[in-house]
């Protein structure tokens, strides 16, 4: 029995519209909040106007990639049906018609980009230039080694401009650095997994990602190195670099009598990299012990240590940034 088949019966409508909904891939959505990283950095967050905003983008975006994921799984069906864990798709499995699918994607694209229309121009060409990468990348791009790579990497940069045009924000050099780093270390990192598990189901697996059977392992750990130290570094100077946001940073001067320069202003910051630093190498250890990553956003909901990383280290950017919004005001009183 398929994984999600089922022996209820009901109207058909509500059963296709759970199809649609499977297809969509929710758990992917957790990507588009990288369009709150320039909403946080910019130190607006607990702005009403611009928080709702982003939101708004958020939810347009989640219906775009719900829209291009729909469009892939009918551009795949065919390959997913001879693959060992995407096979289980609803389209792949029959459970969808590929032209009611088909009709399903184009009608989420061009409702969502009339939606980001409304917002501003400049959303709207982001929104429209992820849905061309994305299919570019369905049709083309992830046949070509290193390229594949690359164009994911450059969704995750148009999910951060997207955020940063929706509030006129500012994002520096070493921000979209950091941002292109991690997104390809993840790249790498799934390929890394996605290899290691075909090649572990048999040789006849590999066949049905042949992109996979070009990227030779010694590669791919190299690659996985590069971009793991990268993304680590990359968010190291950005934090050591980051001007004071706009937003009240009482947190970052509370000592400002008391402390030398040289724990003063953006360096604060800084206190977040150590978790940074533990989250790459967790993931690592997940890829490479685990035998997991092929599906970034499954690692992060499931693995403990790695999700308990990524709580503390928002936790902190949100102490750092906003501890004159958030901070309880005798707690603020006492320590000034």
């Amino acid at each position: 029995m398929a994984k999600y088949e089922f022996t209820s019966k009901g109207p058909k409508i509500i059963w296709l519209l759970f199809w649609i909904l499977v297809s969509s891939r929710p758990r992917q959505w957790l990507k588009n909040l990288a369009l709150f990283a320039p909403l946080v950095f910019e130190g607006t967050f607990f702005n009403p106007d611009r928080f709702f905003l982003v939101v708004y983008g958020f939810i347009i975006f989640c219906i775009i990639t719900s829209g291009t994921y729909l469009l892939n799984d009918v551009i795949d069906r065919q390959k997913d049906k001879a693959h060992p864990y995407k096979s289980k798709r609803p389209i792949a499995l029959g459970r969808i018609h590929p032209l009611i699918a088909l009709a399903f994607g184009v009608g989420f694209l061009a409702f969502a980009i009339a939606l980001a229309s409304k917002l501003s121009p400049f959303f709207m060409f982001a929104a429209i230039a992820y849905v061309g990468l994305q299919i570019i990348y369905s049709l083309f791009l992830r046949a070509f080694m290193l390229l594949d790579v690359m164009a994911i990497a450059a969704g995750f940069l148009l999910r951060v401009f997207a955020g940063a045009v929706l509030i006129d924000a500012h994002v520096t050099i070493w921000f979209i650095l950091t941002v292109a780093s991690l997104s390809l270390f993840l790249a790498i990192g799934k390929r890394r997994s996605e290899r290691t598990l075909l090649v572990g189901s048999g040789p006849s697996e590999l066949e049905t990602r042949k992109i996979l059977a070009h990227y030779p392992e010694n590669l791919l750990d190299s690659l996985t190195v590069m971009f793991a130290t990268a993304t680590w570094f990359s968010y190291t100077m950005f934090t050591f670099l980051q001007p004071p946001p706009f937003a009240n940073p009482s947190v970052l001067i509370l000592f400002g009598d008391f402390l030398p320069r040289t724990f003063l202003a953006s360096k604060w910051l800084m206190i977040t990299v150590p978790f940074v630093i533990y989250g790459v190498m967790r993931y690592l250890y997940v890829i490479y012990e685990k035998k997991e990553g092929e599906s970034p956003e499954r690692v992060l909901l499931n693995d403990l240590p790695l999700l308990s990383a990524v709580l503390i280290w928002t936790f902190l950017v949100f102490v750092v940034i906003y501890g004159g919004n958030i901070l309880p005001v005798k707690i603020l009183n006492w320590l000034q």
